[in-house]
């Protein structure tokens, strides 16, 4: 099973690559004056530190995680409110995400979401019934749950909120509680997000455009209105590699939330719908290997990082579609982003050695 989950890893990885490297052509020349800047510098920052991190972590037995995930955790929340620190934090279009230390600039709560899967897979899968409990399952979730959307509504990051709390709900829904109270806490945390998204305008306007993409097309709406114009343009089997003409200036967040537009325009549906496929095959290995697991811990953290994953994927492929608002949730495996890759490579050495114990 290690040897499935590596090859389709692989297979993802050059398939971001190929596609990353026609889509940001344009922008890349236009930004750095290096047609191919995104996808050399994906594979400099991202993709060869997450893969020698991806064996790396192989190498440990998954036990050694579950002993680190509260240190990991509590190091991660450090370095989420040091990106509020003038002379560390970096902000960028009205966010302040990022950090930086010396020559080096990441996003915290890319790395957030590792420390969130390992922490909650190991708290919940050493408590049994006691999940059922008020005292000792529901409060602490909800006090290290509630600190981590404050630190993420304060950023303002409402991509990373949603999927931390699809990773959150999912471990401790298949950590054994009842329907009942998952549908609460699924409840809770979806007014949450909406009370979050009504106070805040460009969010709002997010939805308005979801809702009527007719409303201010060369504004709020523009982005899915020239997303839908790269979907329709491809048809059945595309344009052809390299032929988009909506990356060519016309549509936004190329390299980012919008990469799928450019997958569908230039390899149509046949292309988009392989893509979905790709990441259906990795959705079932790691199901596979989760129903296998050792313990309870290493099955929690395997549907942790599914969740992590299909959320992702099924959010930016549907928001993109039109099937649900724009929250610039990036593409995994795909959209341009070093921090983002490296993370989900890690987590993702350590489903690998959860699967060679299995």
């Amino acid at each position: 099973m290690s040897k499935r989950l590596l090859w389709i890893i692989l297979i993802l990885i050059v398939f971001g690559l190929v596609v990353l490297s026609s889509a940001g052509i344009e922008a890349g020349q236009k930004k750095f004056n290096s047609s191919y800047y995104y996808v050399l510098h994906q594979i400099e920052f991202g993709i060869i530190p997450g893969l020698a991190l991806m064996f790396l972590f192989s190498k440990f037995h998954h036990k050694f995680y579950k002993k680190i995930s509260f240190f990991l955790l509590f190091f991660v929340l450090v370095l989420m409110i040091l990106v509020f620190v003038p002379t560390l934090g970096q902000g960028l279009k009205g966010a302040t995400r990022w950090l930086n230390v010396g020559p080096v600039s990441f996003q915290p709560s890319e790395i957030l979401k590792l420390a969130v899967v390992l922490y909650l897979a190991a708290w919940f899968g050493g408590r049994n019934e006691r999940i059922k409990n008020w005292t000792y399952g529901m409060a602490p979730f909800f006090i290290i749950m509630a600190f981590i959307m404050l630190l993420l509504v304060l950023q303002p990051d409402v991509g990373t909120l949603i999927v931390v709390m699809c990773i959150a709900g999912g471990i401790y829904f298949f950590a054994g509680i009842s329907l009942k109270q998952f549908l609460g806490i699924a409840g809770i945390l979806a007014a949450i997000v909406a009370v979050f998204i009504w106070v805040e305008p460009y969010r709002l306007n997010r939805i308005k455009s979801f809702i009527n993409p007719s409303v201010d097309p060369r504004g709020i709406s523009y982005q899915i209105n020239q997303s839908f114009v790269s979907i329709g343009s491809g048809g059945l089997f595309g344009l052809g590699y390299s032929q988009s003409k909506q990356k060519l200036g016309f549509l936004p967040e190329v390299v980012g939330d919008s990469i799928f537009a450019v997958i569908a325009e230039e390899l149509g549906f046949v292309g988009a719908a392989a893509t979905i496929g790709l990441f259906v095959v990795l959705c079932f290995i790691l199901i596979q290997i989760a129903r296998n697991a050792p313990d309870k811990f290493s099955a929690l953290l395997v549907m942790g990082m599914n969740m992590w994953i299909m959320s992702q994927a099924f959010i930016n492929i549907a928001a993109i579609s039109g099937l649900v608002p724009l929250t610039g949730i990036p593409l995994p495996f795909v959209s341009y982003g070093g921090t983002a890759i490296i993370s989900l490579l890690g987590g993702l050495g350590i489903v690998l050695s959860v699967a060679k114990r299995s």
